[in-house]
């Protein structure tokens, strides 16, 4: 089993290569763009850059600055300084606060989307489509097609104020794509969303980066943010202190994690014992300085998803001689199901130790 799951591992990153590579041309920048609130700088000398077609998912606490940022980017508030270039329909980069309407389309999302309640889906969505100087011949085909994806075909002729937190929060993110927008901005898109209307998102967001759209992502839902975006932007106290891959984050962790998921749950009687030989066998291949408020030693299980969970030293040999002594010397122990490193927890670790420090950690592929 797990010999097909290392084959179907390499079968996946050889597409991956084969694949061509998304444009390396800026279509967002942010130069030295700070916002000041009286005495406050709710975002501080940010320098950014957005290639066509990437997605940006822009991570941090409450109050770091990241609606904030959004709104500059939507034209809703004004830059105490500094400047925001995005692509003009000539293929350039132009200052937003000059003609925007020369400016790629933009859609945005922008923290609780807020609606005349009074009005219909459909009378709303005319309206916002009117506004933008979107075709009057197609903007009917666009709203069907639009409620239709979002399971709001049967909400189109009632008044919004009928609608629960979650078809309110539909409505937003499709007034935010309506025009068909070349640069797509959302603000805590999840938000009030239930669990399968977020794999919806998650889906409808993959096929916008199919057809090539620059997306914008601020949330505090970790793993929404690294199921989907190609880099991440971690923001605190309104600055940038990393930018770049999860992969390229990670490797600024003390520790480096690799979950093995197993067929049955170790039995609580055996647990222990197992945990302890398992140290004795791995030890050395497994982090040295290793961060007791984790665990108390580098290994460690988690009952609910029947995994072991190894903090190891990094090294793409430990992880080979690892799963080879699983395989082998514990095979009356357990069966391994999977065996990688978990895009989602590496994220969390990248954000639990990097947003303690105000000051940037890494600082290589701002782009400035």
């Amino acid at each position: 089993m797990i010999k097909l799951e290392e084959k179907k591992e390499v079968e996946m990153i050889a597409i991956s290569k084969s694949q061509p590579k998304k444009e390396t041309k800026t279509i967002i920048k942010l130069e030295n763009l700070s916002k000041k609130f009286g005495d406050f700088y709710a975002v501080n000398n940010i320098n950014l850059e957005v290639f066509a077609g990437e997605t940006i998912g822009l991570v941090g606490p409450n109050g770091a600055g990241k609606t904030t940022t959004i709104k500059m980017i939507a034209k809703l508030l004004r830059p105490s300084s500094g400047r925001i270039l995005i692509e003009n329909l000539q293929g350039e980069l132009q200052n937003l606060s000059s003609n925007s309407k020369n400016i790629v389309r933009r859609g945005f999302l922008i923290d609780v989307p807020f609606f005349y309640k009074d009005m219909t889906a459909n009378q709303l969505l005319k309206y916002f489509g009117k506004s933008q100087n979107y075709p009057r011949d197609k903007i009917n085909e666009r709203i069907d097609e639009l409620l239709e994806l979002f399971n709001l075909s049967d909400w189109k002729h009632k008044k919004v104020k009928t609608f629960s937190k979650g078809m309110r929060q539909k409505l937003g993110i499709i007034q935010s794509i309506l025009v068909d927008p070349q640069i797509v901005v959302l603000d805590e898109p999840q938000t009030g969303l239930d669990p399968k209307a977020r794999i919806e998102i998650r889906k409808f967001i993959r096929e916008l980066q199919n057809q090539g759209k620059s997306i914008f992502v601020a949330s505090h839902m970790l793993h929404e943010i690294s199921e989907v975006c190609d880099k991440i932007a971690l923001i605190n106290h309104g600055k940038i202190i990393a930018f770049d891959t999860i992969e390229n984050l990670e490797k600024g962790l003390k520790t480096k994690e690799i979950d093995c998921k197993l067929l049955d749950p170790i039995p609580p009687e055996n647990r222990e014992s197992l945990i302890r030989k398992l140290y004795e066998k791995l030890e050395m291949y497994l982090e040295k300085d290793f961060d007791p408020d984790i665990s108390k030693i580098p290994i460690k299980y988690d009952s609910d998803k029947k995994t072991i969970i190894f903090y190891y030293n990094g090294k793409k040999r430990a992880r080979a001689e690892i799963l080879e002594i699983l395989i082998t010397e514990f095979k009356s122990d357990f069966s391994v199901v999977s065996f990688s490193r978990p895009k989602t927890s590496r994220l969390e670790r990248i954000y639990s130790e990097m947003i303690k420090d105000e000051r940037p950690k890494i600082t290589s592929n701002n782009r400035r």
